[in-house]
């Protein structure tokens, strides 16, 4: 059977003005995983991420990582991209702008925040300018099921957690529900592996970071 590698971007700018690139953690995080590869002499004859900054350079530097040499052509599929998460939260809190947590709240209150954001967007309760929910789950699955239809061995697809987590959910037959907790805990590079071939497709593991467990790195583990 042929391999999927799902990758979470690694950490970006929370925070920031520009949210969309890579902390220096992040570039850490994501050369790490590129060592990861390359010692298990793990290969890709396709790799392709979503058009988003964080996806692009986080797929540059796995390959940094891995001291590939020459140029390797990466596919851009912004199907793969992430859902407006700003705008999600941003129309929640216009409806209900009491819960909106103070300029001193820990991250941990931004996080319950998206989590009824998107329930909320899911249900149809709010209203979203740019992408509707079903908008958002239809492109995923599209973009997953080229993949799992390709004549690829081993794919490397470089994404971010909202569509990680609907591609899991199309995958394993999960709830809108399940999918909403499975996307607040995937981790920063972690590796999602399936294996698939044109009939069938099954989950191996989810959210691993084996290119950060080591008892010297748990700062490197991150969530945004």
């Amino acid at each position: 059977m042929a391999e999927l590698y799902l990758i979470r971007h690694g950490q970006a700018s929370f925070g920031s003005e520009n949210y969309d690139k890579l902390s220096a953690l992040g570039h850490e995080q994501s050369e790490r995983l590129g060592r990861y590869f390359a010692e298990r002499q793990l290969h890709f004859d396709h790799i392709i991420t979503g058009d988003m900054v964080r996806h692009k350079e986080t797929a540059q530097g796995i390959l940094r990582g891995a001291n590939h040499q020459g140029e390797f052509a990466m596919a851009v599929d912004h199907r793969w991209n992430e859902f407006d998460f700003n705008a999600v939260v941003g129309a929640y809190l216009q409806m209900y702008p009491e819960q909106k947590p103070a300029e001193t709240a820990p991250r941990s209150d931004w996080y319950r925040v998206l989590k009824s954001a998107m329930v909320a967007w899911s249900e149809k309760n709010i209203s979203v300018k740019n992408e509707d929910w079903e908008g958002f789950q239809s492109r995923v699955k599209s973009a997953g099921q080229a993949v799992l239809e390709s004549r690829h061995s081993r794919v490397l697809v470089v994404s971010s957690g909202g569509a990680i987590a609907l591609t899991l959910m199309h995958l394993l037959g999960v709830s809108v529900a399940k999918a909403i907790d499975l996307n607040l805990q995937i981790k920063n590079t972690s590796v999602h592996h399936v294996f698939f071939n044109q009939h069938n497709a099954q989950l191996s593991s989810f959210n691993n970071v084996p290119h950060l467990d080591e008892p010297e790195l748990p700062h490197l583990v991150t969530y945004s």
